[in-house]
């Protein structure tokens, strides 16, 4: 079962902010990868259902994730039906996320009391997942439309939304701003965010450099949100 909550886990969102959307059909791999954004920092890590057996990969991560990095909530991604959705809270999947709106999904979620964010991308859709007791809307595919212009437009007269924008995010301290900026709650993060060498291997040691520097980054930001010298 879930370890954490769902406020848990928005809560974790909203002070990290930066959430890596990722998926290797290795599981040594992805611990690696895991591991590295640990150290950075991160506390809520998206692996997606994108690939055969993602189900048995992600059961053998969960375990291993709850030994040895207690505080990170691992979801599951790319989720689009209630029957696979079921599966993955089974296999103990702090959160849900879908790249789309689908109400029988929120049903399990809500049974289960999980962390469910679905994509939407319209004013009605985002109040519909409200309705359905979504805490956070994921928007997507963000690089599709003019996202940071929808968002700010969307906050103006419902200002308790709470949105992680996904695709289109670069993991820049200049874009990452620009998002926080309009309003977001955090931002979703792919490939973009895990630095490769010339040979497609995982360079750990730059992914590393490069989160630290977004998470701390984000530690300024917020502190000068709230007026707190950091």
């Amino acid at each position: 079962m879930a370890k954490f909550s769902r406020i848990d886990v928005v809560s974790k969102m909203k002070t990290t902010v930066i959430v890596p959307v990722f998926y290797n059909g290795d599981i040594e791999t992805t611990l690696t990868i895991i591991d590295t954004a640990y150290k950075a920092g991160i506390r809520v890590f998206e692996f997606t259902n994108r690939g055969e057996q993602a189900d048995q990969i992600f059961s053998q991560l969960i375990k291993v994730v709850r030994k040895n990095y207690p505080e990170l909530a691992l979801g599951i991604g790319s989720i689009v039906d209630e029957i696979t959705a079921g599966i993955f809270i089974q296999n103990g999947a702090d959160f849900i996320v879908s790249p789309l709106f689908n109400p029988a999904i929120a049903k399990i979620c809500n049974r289960r009391k999980i962390a469910w964010f679905p994509g939407c991308t319209t004013v009605s859709e985002i109040s519909n997942a409200h309705e359905c007791g979504a805490e956070v809307v994921k928007i997507f595919p963000a690089n599709s439309f003019d996202a940071k212009s929808f968002i700010k437009g969307v906050k103006a007269p419902m200002p308790w939304t709470e949105v992680m924008p996904t695709g289109g995010v670069s993991p820049t301290v200049e874009n990452i701003k620009s998002w926080l900026d309009v309003g977001v709650s955090c931002v979703g993060i792919g490939d973009k965010l895990i630095v490769k060498n010339d040979d497609s291997t995982y360079d750990l040691e730059a992914t590393y450099v490069r989160l630290k520097s977004l998470m701390e980054f984000v530690s300024d930001y917020r502190g000068m949100t709230l007026g707190i010298t950091v």
